[in-house]
């Protein structure tokens, strides 16, 4: 193996471990209502299609949406499963698995599950998302679900460590 291939070989890599660390950033800038982690991860182009959740054609508004989303569900647990990645150079295109269960003010609990369909560039050496498309599978209300345990209380009073 020369030196070309190499550099090559550990670009990928780090390429890779960049890609993945966006996927991870998108479901905890969600879940911890993170605005500042939210804002690193998009180029200011960038758009990002969730159907029945919203639109945005530019991190500015992919944040507003944000903020409207933890307005509406201010309890989010987001899993991102199977990523497949294929990286050309400075552009990358995949497809991740994602499973959600959140609290609606007005729905309650909800699972929904699908699969994102990105696509990555590197600029100025810099990974970021330019786009985001959420196929989604399924939204299923989860009638009667509470929590016996935990810290979030899914707009319910929590009992007190002495009531418990």
């Amino acid at each position: 193996m020369n030196i070309e291939q190499l550099i090559a070989r550990l670009d990928a890599l780090e390429s890779r471990a960049a890609i993945d660390t966006l996927i991870s950033s998108y479901a905890n800038a969600f879940d911890r209502l993170d605005r500042a982690l939210l804002q690193s991860i998009w180029h200011a182009d960038s758009t990002l299609d969730l159907p029945g959740f919203g639109n945005a054609a530019s991190r500015d508004d992919i944040l507003l949406m944000a903020e409207n989303s933890w307005r509406q569900m201010p309890h989010m647990h987001h899993w991102m499963s199977n990523p497949l990645i294929k990286i050309d150079g400075d552009s990358a295109a995949g497809t991740v698995a994602a499973d959600c269960v959140f609290y609606d003010i007005e729905k309650g609990p909800v699972q929904v599950s699908g699969l994102y369909h990105d696509t990555f560039e590197r600029r100025s050496g810099q990974w970021a998302f330019k786009s985001r498309y959420f196929e989604l599978h399924y939204l299923t209300p989860l009638k009667d679900w509470a929590p016996i345990a935990g810290n979030e209380g899914f707009g319910r009073q929590q009992p007190s460590p002495e009531q418990a």
